[in-house]
């Protein structure tokens, strides 16, 4: 069974990794962790990173979205009444 390493133990090993003071054998062993898993943080982080930067933006827009589709649903909602109204229905 995998071992459960934190966000931070992994964030903070690959740190150790990139600053280049270290090779990746040596941090693995400091760490008690197999260099392919330090390895393997390290190419997900150099992959995902530009989406860490990215997410601002994007949260941006999507907060945008909602407020758009929120108006839609209170026209509709709006829509609604009246045209219950003019049929003469309720509730």
């Amino acid at each position: 069974m995998a071992k459960g390493y934190s966000p931070q133990l992994k964030f903070q090993v690959v740190m150790e990794v990139l600053t280049g003071e270290k090779s990746t054998a040596q941090v693995a062993k400091a760490y008690n962790i197999h260099p392919n898993t330090v390895g393997a943080w390290k190419r997900e982080f150099i992959e995902k990173g530009p989406e860490l930067f990215g997410q601002e933006g994007m949260v941006r827009e999507y907060e945008q979205r909602i407020a758009e589709l929120e108006q839609l649903v209170g026209k509709k909602e709006v829509e609604i009444a009246l045209l219950k109204g003019f049929l003469g229905q309720t509730g």
